[in-house]
């Protein structure tokens, strides 16, 4: 039922590896890829294309157990052989392993004893057994309650990890009964209540409402309505007054945050400025130690103690509590509940098994390891510069075009606007589409950044605004507003369009349409830095429609994200860990104030810093 188990170090050599099967594509290579690679290691299982792929860390020699077997197959069995051929190898192999990384070694007598316990495994979980059921305080969901988080927080239960744990004990029986194959083999058997609907309660003053609605029998103006003359007296849209470009850049710019110009006459935008304060870093680990070594002798942490006296291995005894107090950490800085989860267990699974110097303490390997994760997860894999990608759309001769996407009221025309200045700083021709025909005002709030940012141009780019008022289809404005940079020779196509909510499956089929219609060079989710988990939720189901529901055999996704209202949330960045973490994707800028020169470029080094310190 396997299609393939592998044996490789951590450096990627592959020691020893059983075929079962023919493999369609590389799916072993995509798992170090997107898996291992990118700290997502905490995950139990990884599918690609028709496989399903799990593993296990041997850390003490860095070594990683591998198989693959289709994923509509549901082979309960597989944790115990990763576990049981684990311990197999290494106490067959322990001499080889230990001189030059096990790559000199031969390994071929490992295939008869790895059949043998795979038909051992196999034919051991042949019968369905029965088992008594587990009490709650057992399952998973206990830890998910108030009492199991207080229980772990405390170290009254351990930390599961997200990976079935096997019992040592299966393990040993499994080797033994290896090595008793000529021996008889004995086979082992062994809904809440809806609320009712509540009459709503009468109100005393309508009857007197309705007698003198009765009474009123004349015409007049109810409060909130605009007659037409007071209308077009309201309307500064169109204002035809000669504009004061001082007092516009006044309230507008703000002059301390404006950029620089490089030595190639760049126009680059600030960098969010970072804090110093090595009191405070990561001092919640450093205190976590502290406690754990007062707690009386004998109980959960006296191993935690003994690590600095001459336990030299690193169990989950000692690692689990300072994990615990970690994940606490990054869920105050607002990193989505799972995302620190998975991260925690990414960092458990590499440590878990290494060997710890006479003097060397759990905190300062915790931290060393978290910020190499981190790293790795916010370091951008695609190029940031966007104006290289301007200048290769202008030597093919067509516009470049960005579409602007994201939930109701995080700030999408309002970045559009900063990225819109920035470009102007650099002397482009940019043409702005008002593809927002749906909410009220859309149209002209545009209308009055494109006159303010034409007051404050003074070099030789112009900005324009491409507009079919409101009820239009948005997919068609976009469109037309292309072909119509194309004909005009703009430069750059910004793309705004209505907010929608993640679960409104019509607006969202509408935004597939219009992203598969046009295909944006770029797709810039644009999200709030205040949000949790909820960024969680709407940057999976925006990724999933546009998959869903574009119609194309290679469909489009985010390419990237700007984080809006950054200056409200001090040093809690954890929003950019988790969009980061569940798109892949990078950061463009953050946005920092209501000015157009509030716009920022968000370093990884901040991130981390802010994410590990106190």
């Amino acid at each position: 039922m396997l299609d393939l188990f592998t044996i490789l170090t951590k450096g990627g050599f592959v020691l020893w590896q059983k075929n079962f099967a023919t493999l369609s594509g590389s799916p072993v290579d995509e798992l170090i890829k997107n898996v291992l690679i990118e700290e997502r290691a905490g995950t139990d299982s990884y599918f690609k294309d028709n496989y399903a792929l799990k593993w296990t860390f041997a850390n003490e020699v860095d070594l990683v157990f591998v198989v693959a077997y289709q994923k509509i197959l549901h082979l309960q069995y597989i944790d115990e052989l990763l576990e049981t051929v684990k311990v197999m190898f290494i106490d067959t192999y322990k001499d080889e392993i230990k001189i030059d990384h096990g790559i000199s070694g031969d390994y071929a007598a490992f295939g008869p004893v790895f059949e043998k316990l795979l038909v051992q495994v196999e034919d051991k979980y042949a019968n369905n057994r029965q088992r008594a059921p587990r009490k709650f305080e057992d399952t998973k969901k206990f830890e998910t309650s108030l009492k199991g988080s207080q229980a772990q927080n405390t170290g009254a239960i351990p930390i599961t990890p997200v990976s079935q744990k096997v019992d040592e004990d299966e393990i040993a029986k499994n080797i033994k009964a290896l090595k008793l194959q000529g021996s008889p083999r004995v086979n082992r058997g062994g809904r809440k209540n809806k609320p009712k609907n509540v009459a709503p309660s009468p109100n005393l003053s309508d009857d007197a409402t309705t007698k003198k609605k009765k009474s009123q029998k004349q015409a007049r103006v109810w409060d909130g309505q605009i007659a037409k003359g007071e209308m077009e007296a309201l309307d500064y849209s169109n204002s035809k007054e000669d504009l004061d470009a001082d007092t516009i850049a006044a309230q507008f710019v703000d002059e301390s945050k404006l950029g620089q110009k490089n030595e190639k006459g760049i126009y680059e935008v600030q960098d969010v400025m970072q804090e110093e304060d090595e009191d405070n870093d990561l001092d919640f680990v450093e205190e976590e130690e502290v406690d754990l070594e007062t707690k009386p002798k004998g109980g959960v942490f006296s191993s935690f103690f003994k690590s600095f006296t001459g336990q030299r291995e690193i169990t989950s005894m000692t690692l689990d509590p300072v994990l615990a107090t970690v994940k606490e950490h990054l869920i105050n800085q607002n990193v989505a509940s799972d995302i620190a989860e998975h991260l925690c267990q990414s960092v458990r699974t590499s440590l878990l098994g290494k060997k710890l110097g006479s003097f060397e303490r759990i905190a300062p390997l915790v931290r060393k390891s978290m910020e190499t994760a981190l790293k790795r997860i916010l370091t951008p894999k695609t190029s940031l510069d966007i104006l290289r990608d301007i200048e290769q759309a202008k030597s093919e001769k067509r516009p470049y075009t960005m579409c602007f996407i994201g939930v109701n009221g995080v700030g999408k025309s309002t970045n559009l606007s900063k990225v819109c200045f920035w470009l102007l700083q650099n002397n482009y021709k940019i043409l702005i589409a008002a593809c927002d025909t749906f909410r009220s005002g859309a149209v002209e709030q545009l209308r009055v950044h494109a006159r303010n940012l034409r007051a404050l141009q003074t070099g030789n780019g112009s900005v324009e605004l491409f507009e079919r008022g409101y009820g239009k289809d948005s997919a068609g404005i976009a469109k037309d507003a292309i072909n119509y940079a194309a004909l005009n020779k703009f430069d750059v196509v910004l793309i705004d369009t209505a907010g929608r909510m993640q679960d409104n499956e019509p607006l969202m089929r509408a935004l597939s349409k219009l992203v598969s219609v046009n295909q944006p060079d770029k797709i810039i989710f644009v999200g709030e830095a205040l949000v949790g988990n909820e960024a969680v939720d709407q940057l999976s189901k925006f990724n999933q429609a546009l998959k869903d529901f574009s119609g194309l055999s290679n469909p489009r996704h985010i390419d990237g994200m700007i984080l809006t209202k950054f200056d409200t949330i001090d040093d809690k960045v954890g929003a950019a860990l988790s969009m980061t973490y569940i798109t892949g994707q990078p950061i463009y800028f953050v946005g920092t104030g209501q000015t157009y020169t509030d716009l920022k470029n968000l370093k990884v080094s901040h991130v981390v810093h802010s994410l590990l310190q106190k």
